[in-house]
């Protein structure tokens, strides 16, 4: 889950994502959840915390 009130849009989840799932745009971030295996990189890697897993 992306909370983008958070969201600096940094591209430091881009960054580290194994399977190019993240694509950061202005003022917006958009994830492939279809294709995306959880691995949870993403979410140890952002600063601001704006990347959440589903409980």
């Amino acid at each position: 889950m992306i909370v983008n009130e958070w969201c600096m849009y940094c591209g430091e989840c881009a960054g580290v994502c194994p399977q190019n799932l993240i694509e950061v745009r202005e003022l917006s971030l958009k994830i492939n959840h279809d294709e995306c295996k959880d691995c949870g990189i993403c979410i140890k890697v952002c600063p601001v915390q704006a990347l959440q897993g589903d409980d």
